[in-house]
């Protein structure tokens, strides 16, 4: 199974570089590789323990934040972060609480070897859905303590399949597994594999940011104290799904935050509401904000400082790839409102079953909800879930510190 996974491994990376001819996010993939062994050679990890961070994306970076930041304070340590994907690295090139930041070297032997000479890592945390073969079991090799950190796992993953036996393998190279729930324990004790039940991160983080949140003098007199609604990274078939109910209702307030803001996806929304627009980048030039009822938002890094001037969200994806962040407007308070596509986001199942997370399949389901939650008020209750989510970073930072 060793010599197939390999293979595939290989023809995936093949695929990727042939696609890095036309394909954008692919030429990034290829093209941010060829500085990673230089890069390396001129890592210095000196006499400080080092411990290395690998994420998927973005979002795992997120994950993988809380940890970084609370090892920073306790320790003289240096950080190595590897991102697969340049949606996390070109976004997170310049963390500067990480002494590396690279793209991952393909996974083989040869790679595995080489990096890890090179970095000499204390200890070694992946996150949440990474399992890279070579690199894992040669740190198993080298005895050095190896965590996945946050991790979810679903029965119809490979390794709970009959020929899944060398991905049991380097699950089992782990020295401890940190996990969000526990249906995916119930899962890893089936084949027999350790794990320990912590929780997600992620609440932590954005429980913190929470508390850093900008004001916005001039959305603060847009909403003017009016019942607003957040709509947080939409996509075109989330606003075909919500604008007609949205274009409906009378003295609201809505905030939108697409998840792309290219000039043609503006211009769209903008030709789907019946409602006086205004984009945040001219506000600061209208006698009246209060001639305005919607408000999008045309440029990136705001949103999470949104959900302030909220009574609930709508957050896209769930009518395509998958859902987005939903933890952020509920570090508010903000009931959240989301599409029917959400099977690998633990987090939308918890907030269905404690009554604070609501999925649609159309507009009708989209409007009766609502107009529901319009009349209630159920902030504590998203307070009170959220707050005992707290806890994640620190658990595992007691258990990793007394290995």
């Amino acid at each position: 199974m060793g010599f197939i996974y390999q293979i595939g491994t290989n023809f995936y990376f093949l695929g990727v570089r042939i696609a890095s001819l036309w394909h954008h996010k692919a030429k990034l993939f290829v093209a941010g590789r060829k500085t990673t062994w230089h890069k390396l050679q001129a890592f210095n990890p000196g006499k400080d323990e080092v411990f290395w961070f690998h994420c998927a994306s973005l979002g795992e970076f997120e994950q993988a934040r809380p940890l970084i930041e609370k090892l920073k304070g306790l320790k003289a340590c240096k950080v190595v972060i590897t991102f697969f994907s340049p949606s996390g690295y070109e976004i997170r090139k310049n963390y500067e609480l990480a002494d590396l930041i690279i793209y991952l070297p393909k996974d083989s032997k040869r790679n595995s070897k080489r990096f890890l000479n090179e970095i000499k890592p204390t200890k070694i945390f992946f996150i949440k859905y990474e399992f890279w073969g070579n690199y894992l079991l040669g740190a198993r090799q080298r005895q050095i303590p190896t965590y996945l950190i946050s991790g979810v796992f679903r029965k119809n993953q490979i390794f709970f399949k009959w020929y899944g036996g060398y991905m049991r393998k380097i699950l089992r190279s782990f020295t401890q597994i940190f996990l969000q729930n526990n249906d995916s324990k119930l899962l890893l004790n089936q084949i027999n594999v350790n794990s320990v039940v912590t929780g997600d991160t992620r609440y932590d983080r954005v429980l913190q940011n929470a508390k850093k949140v900008k004001s916005f003098p001039l959305i603060e007199q847009f909403v003017n104290q009016q019942t607003t609604v957040v709509v947080g990274s939409c996509w075109g078939e989330d606003e075909a799904v919500i604008l007609p109910v949205l274009n409906q209702k009378e003295n609201l307030k809505i905030i939108i935050a697409a998840h792309e803001i290219d000039e043609p996806h503006l211009l769209n929304i903008e030709k789907q509401i019946n409602k006086p627009t205004v984009r945040y980048s001219q506000l600061k030039n209208v006698d009246n904000t209060n001639d305005y009822d919607v408000l999008i938002i045309d440029n990136i890094g705001m949103l999470m400082h949104l959900y302030q001037y909220g009574k609930l969200a709508y957050i896209g994806g769930a009518f395509g790839k998958g859902l987005h962040n939903i933890l952020e407007p509920a570090s508010f308070g903000l009931p959240v409102i989301f599409g029917n596509n959400y099977s690998k986001f633990p987090e939308a199942f918890e907030f269905i079953n404690k009554g604070i997370g609501f999925s649609i399949s159309n507009t009708s389901e989209f409007e009766s909800i609502f107009n529901k939650l319009l009349t209630k008020n159920i902030s504590s209750t998203v307070f009170e879930f959220m707050n005992k989510q707290k806890g994640a970073t620190d658990k595992i930072i007691e258990a990793i510190l007394t290995d």
